[in-house]
């Protein structure tokens, strides 16, 4: 009778494939990351939100904060618009979704009035699209919530030029310019009364 003998087959060193590996390994905590991060993200207090070039922004995504949430892939954040923003250009391709109040924004010069429920598609444009908010509401501010899909955003390499300051911003901070960008000096418009919105 013969003696059965088992083999038990060597694993090959990772040093031979290291960069397969490492994407490998990457999946395996993505995954494990996707199964454990938290779901929800709680509403955001109103010290959370800061004052900055573009305006009031509170933000619930956004990774260049070390956010432990599932979602990576995502800038979202409210813009709590009180009178003018600041104006800036880049190449679009992001979703605002308006969650209080009335007012308008403009994209590289053309008017668009919206209101609370609306929804802003801003084209992807390769020269950009510089664009600005109004507020129109009398009793308080009006609010936005915007998407950015920042694999999108990367893949157009898209730009960020600010062109003109929140009036705010400049008051509080006392910044008269930044990185070539003055105060805002446009005032919000309510033209409704000609002709409706566009």
């Amino acid at each position: 009778m013969s003696e059965r003998v088992g083999t038990r087959s060597r694993e090959p060193e990772p040093a031979s494939f290291p960069k397969y590996l490492s994407l490998v390994t990457g999946r395996e905590q993505f995954v494990d990351h996707q199964k454990t991060a938290p779901l929800v993200i709680k509403g955001l207090k109103p010290e959370q939100y800061e004052l900055c070039p573009q305006g009031l922004i509170g933000w619930y995504l956004q990774p260049n904060d070390s956010s432990n949430a599932c979602l990576q892939d995502w800038w979202v954040f409210i813009h709590d618009i009180r009178g003018v923003s600041g104006r800036h250009r880049h190449q679009g391709g992001l979703v605002l979704f308006i969650i209080e109040g009335r007012g308008y924004s403009t994209m590289n010069g053309v008017r668009y009035d919206w209101e609370e429920g609306d929804m802003i598609i801003m084209p992807l444009l390769r020269e950009g699209v510089e664009h600005q908010h109004f507020n129109l509401r009398e009793d308080g501010s009006s609010k936005w919530l915007a998407f950015i899909h920042l694999p999108t955003w990367n893949e157009q390499g898209s730009e960020l030029v600010q062109s003109a300051l929140d009036p705010e911003f400049v008051e509080r901070y006392g910044v008269t310019s930044w990185r070539g960008a003055t105060t805002a000096k446009e005032k919000a418009v309510d033209n409704a009364s000609e002709g409706g919105r566009k």
